[in-house]
C-alpha cells in the first residue's frame, strides 16, 4: 500500500512545481534543493523500498543491502537539507522555525531508524518487517505534511 501511495504523491509534487512557473529560476532553485527535492526523494525511498520488498525470492542479505543503500542515500540528502535550512543565506527570508524540524531533523531521524531496521533485516530479526513498515509509514506521513506545507506556502505567492 505504501509504494503506490508514494508514487501518486510524487506525481502530485509535479503539480506543486507548476505553481512556481513564471518565477525567476534563481528565486526557486534553493527552495527546490532544500524542500522539494528531499520531499520527492522521501516518497521515492518509500516507493523503492516497497518495490524491493515485493521482489520474489530475493535473499535477505541482498534485500538488506539494497535497503541499506537506499536508506543511506536518503540520509545523506536529508542531512544536507537540514544543514542548508539551518544556515540561511544573507538577504533571503529566514525559514520558518518548523522547517528545520520537519524538513530536516525528522527525516534524518527517520532515515537513521530505517538504517537500524535494515540491520535488523540483515540479522533476520523476526520483527524487522514491522519496524520497516512503521518507519516507512512515518516517512510517508512526514512527506505528506511537507508537501502540504509547500503547497500552502507557494500557492498564495502565485498571484505576485
Amino acid at each position: 500500500m505504501l509504494g503506490p501511495a508514494a508514487a501518486g504523491l510524487i506525481g502530485l509534487l509535479f503539480v506543486v512545481v507548476t505553481l512556481t512557473s513564471g518565477r525567476e529560476r534563481s528565486e526557486t532553485a534553493r527552495g527546490q534543493a532544500l524542500y522539494l527535492t528531499p520531499t520527492a526523494l522521501q516518497f521515492a525511498v518509500v516507493m523503492t523500498f516497497s518495490a524491493v520488498a515485493m521482489a520474489p525470492r530475493m535473499a535477505p542479505v541482498a534485500t538488506a543491502s539494497i535497503f541499506s543503500l537506499i536508506a543511506l542515500v536518503g540520509l545523506v540528502n536529508a542531512t544536507l537539507a537540514a544543514i542548508g535550512i539551518a544556515s540561511p543565506r544573507a538577504g533571503m527570508e529566514p525559514p520558518h522555525w518548523s522547517d528545520f524540524w520537519m524538513y530536516g531533523v525528522t527525516p534524518v531521524v527517520g532515515y537513521l531508524a530505517l538504517c537500524a531496521a535494515c540491520v535488523e533485516v540483515w540479522m533476520r530479526v523476526e520483527w524487522a518487517a514491522y519496524a520497516l513498515a512503521g518507519v516507512l509509514l512515518t516517512l510517508l506521513l512526514v512527506g505528506i505534511r511537507n508537501a502540504w506545507d509547500l503547497v500552502t506556502w507557494i500557492a498564495p505567492m502565485r498571484g505576485g
